[in-house]
């Protein structure tokens, strides 16, 4: 018999990403995967099978009309975000999107406005924000530990093969550098220094038109933030924020870091901060929380947080000359 008390999840799009974040959502005491969807009715049959989810469907729009799901996990690609948590919340769910919320700030300002309109619970699924390194390192930087920032350096970089294919190749599907993985180091910057002044990008593009790799330097009025996102080329990946009174660093890969260092008067003080299974659980505890307290957004992570970022991924993208169909 199913706990009447557990929030049951619904799972669109069962690809990489999903099969991760349901890994987690099971080490949740109080989540159940109750329904799983893809348009391809066997693969959605085999997940089912794999996670133990109750139900699985065929098409999007059944898991979004099954009266037993609370709230839905919107994994599909990039292109179709916007569209598919807007439905979901039409039809009187609560959405967990992946990140970036949408290929433009005006979609992204629909799923929000959706949200309100529907009063129903809705956030970007930006995991970094809630693993406790990343919120401890806040906390740190606000109550003063390093001084006043006036630097943060950060990227996301790895080499991905082509010859695998997949969306991140894929313009169609809003594939490359910027919105898959750069969004993260902007992210870092955004929640330690806010929006910047200026903002300068560069990119080095596929013959399809999507950026491979993006270097950012965003211009704040006392502070700079030198970011960059590749995928073509490995880097170690941690994050710094320096300020005037020393520095802190994020363990490697640093937006899922489990412990950070803080440099100060020539003396190291490393933290051990370990993540709950790989770290989405703790976004989906944070998203058990409000559904609860009956808030429609998130206080770490809100509705406006995620359209500041969109506005800063927006410029870029008009910078580098990105389009998408």
């Amino acid at each position: 018999m199913k706990n009447k008390n557990k929030i049951k999840w619904g799972i669109i799009g069962l690809g990489n990403i999903a099969n991760q974040f349901v890994a987690d959502l099971l080490l949740a005491e109080d989540a159940e995967l109750f329904a799983v969807a893809s348009r391809n009715k066997e693969y959605a049959t085999a997940f089912a099978e794999k996670y133990n989810s109750v139900k699985a469907y065929d098409s999007y729009e059944a898991l979004f009309k099954d009266d037993e799901v609370d709230i839905v996990y919107v994994a599909t690609p990039h292109n179709s975000h916007a569209e598919l948590s807007i439905k979901a919340l039409k039809n009187g769910k609560h959405v967990l999107c992946e990140k970036p919320l949408a290929l433009s700030h005006k979609d992204a300002v629909r799923m929000t406005e959706a949200s309100v309109k529907y009063n129903k619970f809705f956030m970007e699924a930006f995991w970094t924000r809630f693993i406790p390194s990343v919120q401890e390192v806040l906390a740190q930087v606000n109550q003063g530990i390093i001084g006043d920032v006036k630097n943060v350096k950060a990227d996301f970089a790895f080499y991905a093969d082509e010859k695998l294919g997949g969306r991140l190749f894929d313009k169609n599907l809003g594939g490359g550098a910027l919105f898959d993985i750069g969004v993260y180091p902007l992210f870092l910057s955004y929640i330690m220094l806010g929006i910047p002044k200026k903002i300068i990008a560069k990119s080095i593009y596929h013959q399809n038109g999507i950026d491979l790799q993006t270097s950012m330097i965003l211009h704040y009025e006392n502070a700079q933030a030198v970011l960059q996102a590749s995928i073509v080329s490995e880097s170690d990946m941690k994050a710094t924020i320096g300020g005037t009174k020393g520095y802190i660093q994020l363990n490697s890969p640093w937006f899922i870091a489990d412990g950070y260092s803080v440099y100060k008067d020539e003396n190291e003080t490393y933290y051990s901060l370990p993540n709950f299974g790989k770290g989405y659980t703790h976004e989906i505890i944070e998203c058990h929380k409000c559904i609860r307290n009956n808030q429609i957004e998130s206080e770490l992570w809100s509705h406006q947080n995620s359209l500041d970022l969109s506005k800063i991924v927006e410029e870029i993208k008009t910078q580098i000359g990105l389009e998408f169909s």
